[in-house]
């Protein structure tokens, strides 16, 4: 990690917390003291957890799996969904709906509604309705796309969940537990570091902290994005060079009498995070 990187950290104020009466005393391990009655993070815990998680997200990717990105509060609704468009990755930056993960059947069927909305006002058709039905579909149009357009290229689960600020979005972090789907969170002194698989410790609610950290993030996302597509590439290459290969003949084939006989003939990487200094 670069020095550039932990003074971007340092100049973003990832390493004020909260206030010390709204603390959680199980981010006691990533405090490294108070000034002012504001307790502050040990920048080096936040590196620490920063590395683990661009590992883990890097290699979520290259196999094959997306991320998707959760911040719906407002200081991290524009850093959310900026650098996930930029990646490909799904987010959402309105309202959790209930089911988004454990439903997702149904979510799949209002984004398919969102689609016969969207034709009916492309072709033109929802002018033969009724003024008040076409402001009733119209309505249902914007609510959709407002709850779901960050996820509305999702075709499967996620093979990971990132989270901004674990207080809020609990009904996120649920629904990944329960399906078992690893998650990473920027926690704030106020959060329960528990919650999560891959806890950041850092301040939350900062605009420029989150704009920091979704820009590490994107970044690992990139890498294993670039892993994926040459993965692809060098297999499409070895199945090329197998269909050039000339095919054996078979053994059970009968030669004549006096051709000869044919002669017999005869496929991770692990990632360690190290600790840093500022």
């Amino acid at each position: 990690m670069s020095d550039n990187l932990v003074q971007d950290l340092l100049d973003a104020g990832i390493h004020f917390g909260q206030r010390r009466s709204a603390w959680d005393p199980r981010m006691k391990p990533y405090i490294w003291g108070q000034r002012n009655r504001i307790h502050i993070i040990d920048i080096r815990q936040t590196v620490r957890g920063l590395l683990l998680a661009k590992k883990f997200i890097t290699k979520t990717v290259a196999n094959g799996r997306n991320v998707v990105f959760v911040g719906t509060k407002r200081q991290a609704k524009g850093s959310v969904e900026h650098f996930a468009t930029e990646v490909g990755m799904p987010w959402v930056t309105e309202r959790w709906l209930g089911g988004t993960l454990t439903n997702f059947r149904t979510i799949r069927e209002r984004l398919k509604r969102l689609e016969e909305l969207e034709t009916l006002v492309e072709s033109g058709e929802i002018e033969t309705y009724s003024k008040k039905m076409t402001s009733q579909l119209m309505r249902e149009k914007r609510k959709i796309t407002r709850n779901l357009q960050g996820i509305r290229d999702m075709n499967k689960l996620p093979g990971a969940v990132v989270i901004i600020d674990t207080n809020r979005e609990s009904n996120a972090l649920r629904e990944a537990r329960t399906l078992r789907i690893p998650t990473i969170a920027l926690i704030d002194t106020d959060g329960n570091p528990g919650d999560c698989d891959i806890p950041v410790p850092g301040n939350d609610d900062s605009m420029r902290s989150i704009e920091v950290i979704m820009r590490e993030f994107a970044a690992a996302v990139s890498e294993g994005l670039v892993a994926r597509t040459a993965a692809a590439e060098g297999a499409d290459e070895s199945s090329e060079q197998e269909g050039e290969k000339p095919k054996r003949r078979s053994s059970r084939v009968k030669f004549a009498a006096d051709a000869p006989a044919p002669e017999s003939a005869e496929v991770a990487a692990a990632a360690a995070a190290s600790d840093t200094t500022k």
